[in-house]
């Protein structure tokens, strides 16, 4: 295989991917407990969580307020107001997005993410189904996980 077929077949492989993942959030829209229109999304959103709770978008890094927020608290779904992470399994990750060790019971569900060519473990709410960030395995103990999130996808609500 030449280097131009290898590029060929990965652009094509790509931009199959982007069109199979712009349908998606309104395919598995149905299968969440809570649901809006997009219009009505776009309403009770601002644009940049829109694209990153709806269409799987990122904040930059150390954009984002909660990155700091150290109060006790809850962490909830920005979109849909379900709490998903205690401040107590919040950590200081240096990746520029707050990060937790451990989700509470039952508010996340995860799935597979080829959008950069290779697998992530994509984290979203189990309420709504929005997009949150993503999982990785670095994290401290106890579990190891880092759920990295995008910080413009939470509200902090303090204790």
């Amino acid at each position: 295989m030449t280097r131009r077929q290898w590029l060929g077949g990965a652009a094509a492989g790509a931009i199959g991917a982007l069109l199979w993942r712009a349908g998606l959030p309104d395919a598995r829209a149905a299968a969440y407990p809570f649901t809006l229109t997009d219009a009505q999304w776009r309403k009770c959103l601002s644009p940049l969580a829109y694209n990153v709770l709806r269409h799987e978008a990122t904040e930059r890094p150390f954009t984002s307020p909660l990155d700091k927020e150290h109060r006790a608290g809850i962490f909830a779904c920005a979109g849909c107001d379900q709490p998903l992470f205690d401040a107590r399994t919040k950590f200081d990750s240096g990746t520029g997005w707050p990060s937790f060790w451990r989700p509470l019971p039952r508010a996340v569900g995860t799935s597979r993410d080829f959008g950069l060519g290779y697998p992530r473990t994509e984290v979203h709410c189990a309420r709504c189904g929005g997009h949150l960030g993503h999982v990785f395995d670095d994290g401290p103990r106890p579990t190891g996980k880092r759920y990295c999130m995008n910080g413009v996808a939470l509200a902090f609500r303090p204790a």
